[in-house]
């Protein structure tokens, strides 16, 4: 059985990744460890989103959530809970606005091309994702962060940031929009050199004259403001793979939720990340495992006519069997691949979770 409290009251863990896929409570999961965190703790602890739903914010009594960290009122205990959701613009905004002069970083902001990577294009979340997490943990501020990942595959993409920022910075085509830009700031098609120039005319038939100069401006900034982001994401990277921080996978006793469950440990375990255990949500259970589907249903049928009501509760209590033999069939697909990995077994809740205290009964549930 997996010790959460083990993990949230150990001081060298600084860090929380909760993933999994879509629609598994990954959100109320990193909720709960949080605020079980700074009650049960008394560790400053700040919650991160990724995924722009609404639920965490609801769930923690705020009525919207940003890049921002904000207190979370009425929490019990000695620690400190603060809740933020990634704004990945205004993230590399602060990349820019920390690493330039202003007056350069006004012509970043200026330039198209930076404003559509900064908001829409594909990856940018995730380095900003490893930008922001490495602000959160540069800072004295927080004990503990819990980081609650988008759903699907996609919640581990931001372990490739670093790779894919490096092929993107170490690239030719990059390389070469670079030589106007390190030969002192010359006009994108004052050609340096005849092969750029044979280049910049190909490439200008294809994108367009302003685009490139747009990419080029954009490329000149990136070689003077961004040289150290691919070293801090790689700096970030390494932290992941340190026993400072605790991956959780989060699942639910579904085929589809465990698969990528497996997935995502082997993933983890190709990365050498830290693995401490699976979380599994929504789990059902009985208080009389020894009564069978089939013995109750058997029972029911035999029961005369005036016991219609204890039928009816066995019949009912053959319905719970199956579907607990069901989930354990599903959940031993997990377990059989990764004997080794502990489990915590959160059992389903009466009612969605939407307040502070139903955050601490799925906490409760989870440290039982």
């Amino acid at each position: 059985m997996l010790d959460v409290d083990a993990v949230l009251g150990d001081p060298r863990v600084r860090i929380v990744v909760c993933c999994g896929s879509g629609g598994v409570g990954k959100t109320t999961t990193a909720a709960a460890l949080a605020l079980r965190a700074a009650e049960k703790h008394g560790r400053r602890t700040v919650v991160l989103t990724i995924d722009p739903a609404r639920r965490l914010a609801q769930s923690l009594g705020l009525t919207e959530l940003d890049n921002t960290p904000r207190v979370v009122d009425d929490v019990d205990g000695p620690g400190e809970l603060h809740a933020m959701m990634l704004d990945m613009k205004r993230t590399f905004d602060e990349v820019v606005l920390t690493h330039t002069a202003p007056e350069r970083a006004r012509e970043i902001f200026a330039n198209p091309f930076y404003q559509a990577m900064s908001s829409t294009f594909s990856g940018t979340q995730e380095y900003m994702a490893m930008e922001k997490l490495g602000q959160l943990r540069a800072s004295d501020r927080w004990d503990l962060i819990v980081v609650d990942t988008p759903p699907s595959r996609s919640a581990l993409d931001f372990l490739d940031a670093p790779a894919r920022l490096s092929r993107f910075l170490d690239g030719k085509m990059l390389r070469l929009l670079m030589v106007p830009a390190r030969a002192g700031g010359k006009s994108m098609f004052n050609l340096v050199t005849a092969s750029f120039g044979v280049f910049s005319k190909a490439v200008q038939k294809i994108l367009g004259a302003q685009l490139l100069t747009d990419l080029s401006g954009f490329v000149s900034a990136l070689d003077s403001t961004f040289g150290g982001f691919r070293e801090r994401a790689e700096q970030t990277y390494r932290v992941l793979q340190d026993p400072q921080t605790a991956f959780l996978v989060v699942a639910a006793p579904e085929p589809d939720a465990v698969r990528e469950a497996s997935y995502f440990a082997r993933r983890l375990g190709d990365e050498r990340m830290p693995l401490v255990g699976l979380v599994l949500n929504r789990v059902h259970r009985t208080d009389l495992p020894e009564l069978s589907a089939k013995q109750s249903t058997e029972a029911a049928t035999e029961l005369p006519g005036e016991h219609s009501v204890t039928a009816d509760v066995l019949r009912v209590h053959a319905l719970l069997m199956r579907q607990v033999v069901r989930e354990s069939s599903v959940s031993a697909d997990f377990t059989d691949e990764f004997p080794n990995i502990p489990v915590a077994y959160v059992p389903a809740q009466p009612t969605d979770v939407h307040d502070l205290v139903g955050l601490r009964a799925v906490g409760d549930a989870l440290a039982s």
